[in-house]
């Protein structure tokens, strides 16, 4: 199950979430939303909500779908532990593919060579 996802999370959770996950302080995503930081700090602590076209402007801002943060489903904040796995698995199977590569040049050499 999705952690953000209803019933779970809330919107100020996803919020919150996001802008974390996007690396941005409560000030700096504020102020890029041309707001005050006591505006966002209050729809993260579900004290009031954003209207729909400043959920599409913090969906963009912070890499979401602006449905993740109205319903926790979808393109939420990207997982780096994830992707530094995922890169990680990547690389050693390239090292595989490079070491089968040169084992099937040095058995082909020797099949050639009788």
């Amino acid at each position: 199950m999705d952690s953000y996802a209803d019933p779970v999370a809330t919107l100020g959770d996803r919020l919150t979430a996001a802008r974390e996950a996007a690396g941005l302080e409560v000030g700096a995503l504020a102020e890029a939303l041309g707001l005050r930081p006591e505006t966002l700090a209050g729809w993260e602590a579900d004290q009031a909500e954003p209207s729909a076209s400043l959920m599409g402007r913090i969906a963009t801002l912070t890499g979401v779908s602006p449905i993740w943060l109205l319903t926790g489903q979808g393109p939420g904040p990207k997982d780096a532990g994830a992707e530094d796995a995922l890169r990680a698995e990547l690389a050693d199977l390239g090292r595989l593919l490079r070491e089968a590569a040169d084992r099937v040049a040095r058995l082909e050499e020797a099949l050639s060579h009788g």
